[in-house]
């Protein structure tokens, strides 16, 4: 094997390092490296520079990732780490995403300190998140409450709740539990009532196709149940042509031999939503996820989605 470092690129969030430090521990341990075997390389992206407006406005998903993926294809690193969830449907042409960790708790949690859920509220009171999906889940359990784009890591929006910028907030119980603030969280909801984003609770990890050395190393990292998974989440995504300017949500779970999926669109108001259901093999996860889009459009009507995305 070669002595020369993996050099791994992520995003310099708290959360980002985490996850990346994770894969570094996990590449050592799997092949017997020592530490000076992995290099963790930080980049901004533009994700993490706009911060005075919705992600929807200024291009989408691909935000948070192009930078990365940049420096995966001009060789200034050999791995990328994202979270899954941030991650295009449709890949730079000579990348893929060679591994995905064992996915994490999947739910979101409620922050607030004048309310232990959403519906203990007060009339009126402001809602923070910058993701659609959340925004139109809110709206549509209280249509009376505001909601606003609030934007930044972790640690900056547990300060602007303590410092009153919002009545409450929603966050990932993944990410609490990678950075070890899952204390911070007032009340986990269930997902009947707010279904993840497709990705959520998982960590990519991201190669050149033709990288022999590297490839083999992280395809050791694999957990195929949450690979399977998030190829059933990210077909129906794909077939949605689903991004941050559309409120989409989807869940695949592996039982067994079986995967079940549900998969949930909803108009920004939360007002109108379409829900489907699937059930089906494993080795079927990809056909199951584009079908249950084609579900979607069928019911929604071929104007429904454009409508959602000239409205954000």
């Amino acid at each position: 094997m070669s002595d020369t470092p993996i050099r791994i690129a992520t995003r310099g969030s708290p959360l980002a390092l985490a996850q990346a430090e994770e894969v570094a521990t996990r590449l050592r341990a799997a092949h017997g490296l020592p530490d000076a075997m992995t290099e963790i390389l930080v980049l901004q992206t533009s994700g993490d520079r706009i911060q005075d407006r919705a992600l929807s406005e200024a291009g989408g998903k691909g935000l948070f990732t192009k930078e990365i993926e940049e420096a995966l294809l001009d060789g200034r690193a050999d791995v990328a780490v994202h979270s899954a969830k941030d991650m295009s449907t449709v890949l730079p042409d000579g990348l893929v995403l060679t591994a995905f960790l064992e996915r994490e708790d999947v739910r979101d949690v409620f922050l607030s300190r004048v309310a232990g859920s959403i519906a203990d509220l007060p009339h009126g009171a402001v809602v923070g998140t910058a993701s659609l999906r959340r925004q139109a889940l809110v709206r549509r359990a209280r249509p009376d409450l505001k909601v606003v784009t609030f934007r930044g890591n972790v640690q900056t929006r547990l300060r602007k709740l303590e410092a009153g910028d919002v009545h409450a907030t929603l966050l990932a119980l993944a990410g609490l539990k990678r950075l070890g603030n899952a204390h911070e969280a007032t009340a986990i909801i269930p997902l009947e009532d707010f279904p993840p984003a497709i990705g959520q609770g998982a960590i990519a990890v991201e190669t050149r196709a033709r990288d022999a050395r590297i490839n083999p190393l992280v395809a050791a990292l694999d957990h195929p149940p949450t690979a399977t998974a998030l190829a059933c989440e990210r077909a129906f995504l794909a077939i949605l042509d689903g991004s941050c300017r559309t409120p989409i949500a989807g869940h695949a779970v592996v039982e067994g031999d079986r995967l079940r999926f549900r998969g949930l669109v909803l108009s920004v108001d939360g007002a109108e939503e379409f829900e489907t259901i699937r059930d089906g093999a494993l080795e079927d996860a990809t056909a199951i996820g584009l079908d249950a889009g084609k579900d979607i459009i069928a019911r929604a009507g071929p104007d429904f989605l454009a409508a959602l995305r000239a409205a954000t």
